[in-house]
């Protein structure tokens, strides 16, 4: 028997029996747990499992203008982390929970019963993923210590929550921009039921369709350069202070080039291009390229004329596809 409450109140502790007894789902494992009824998906996040990973969940310093966000990191513990699969099944109810009418409940871990191993945990708050962006794929480590895709939702607070400057994610200590593999990113994933028509109308929003638009346009431009004998990668940020984590498009690392692609020319896109690619050159050096790289932006037409003056002040050249090749591509170093 459990001694479970009605509700749990913010910041009220409790074993994950008495809290599985009140939102439902498995009592026994996983970090992500499911309940058609209650409908509700109990997230259960522990600092001390994240740093054996390399990861760490909890609010991000750095609030934009909609408010804070809370980064809890998706289940798998080998290998890539997707939305398929016995462990994608948790990630897919997560991504998929208001669609399903559930509710996001995050419990952090706070130690053990005493005089026993059963884990403690504290009730933070109900959730939303953020319906801008709700998650993002980093590189990051398995069980076995490979380097593996990890999904990274976004929470955003539903009414009040508990803020514990415990549940901070600490800021970095230096600056690193270290190079992944390409496909680390968002695009890459197959979201399951993703395509069904009734998502597929929802979803059929000027800022959703060119996102979509800048996932083929990255994935074309990648290939065309792999098919040149260029290696092309990443760069994974992280800013000294800072709590956020940055990833850039894609970095020619053969010619030493920063691309950043656009899934539309117009001038709101090309802004937003110019002001990334100022930004993350200052970071994306090597040991074989100390210098700061040449850089370009990859979008499907070519901007206003004044817009491309704009670019050239700042020599960032403009690439963009014509037929089954792209114009514009940066000259070879070699």
């Amino acid at each position: 028997m459990t001694n479970a409450p009605a509700e749990f109140k913010l910041g009220q502790i409790g074993t994950r029996p008495e809290i599985c007894a009140v939102y439902g789902g498995s009592r026994h494992s996983g970090g992500i747990v499911p309940s058609r009824k209650p409908k509700n998906v109990t997230l259960f996040s522990d600092h001390e499992v994240g740093q054996q990973f390399g990861y760490h969940d909890g609010w991000l310093a750095e609030e934009d203008e909609i408010g804070p966000v809370f980064e809890y990191t998706g289940a798998g513990k080998k290998g890539d982390q997707t939305f398929g699969g016995d462990y994608g099944k948790g990630n897919s109810a997560v991504l998929h929970h208001g669609r399903d009418g559930r509710t996001l409940r995050l419990f952090v871990a706070v130690g053990t019963v005493e005089g026993t191993d059963t884990k403690l945990h504290r009730y933070v708050g109900a959730f939303e993923l953020d319906k801008r962006t709700p998650y993002v794929v980093r590189e990051g480590l398995d069980e076995d210590g490979l380097r593996r895709r990890v999904i990274v939702f976004r929470l955003r607070p539903v009414g009040t929550v508990q803020h514990d400057p415990e549940d901070e994610i600490p800021p970095a200590e230096t600056t690193v921009a270290r190079l992944v593999p390409a496909n680390t990113t968002e695009s890459k994933l197959v979201e399951p039921e993703k395509n069904t028509t009734k998502e597929t109308k929802r979803a059929a929003v000027p800022e959703t369709i060119a996102k979509r638009r800048e996932g083929e346009l990255s994935d074309a431009f990648e290939a065309h350069l792999t098919t040149l004998g260029h290696e092309v990668r990443r760069f994974q940020i992280r800013i000294k202070g800072k709590t956020g984590t940055l990833l850039s498009d894609l970095y020619d690392v053969t010619d030493h080039v920063l691309y950043e692609v656009k899934g539309t020319h117009r001038r709101e896109a090309v802004r937003m291009a110019l002001g990334q690619l100022l930004d993350y050159s200052r970071y994306t050096r090597t040991d074989d390229h100390p210098e700061p790289p040449r850089r370009a932006v990859v979008l499907p037409g070519l901007p206003d004329e004044d817009l491309r003056e704009l670019l050239a002040e700042h020599e960032i050249v403009v690439v963009r596809p014509s037929g089954d090749t792209f114009l514009g591509v940066p000259s070879s170093l070699n």
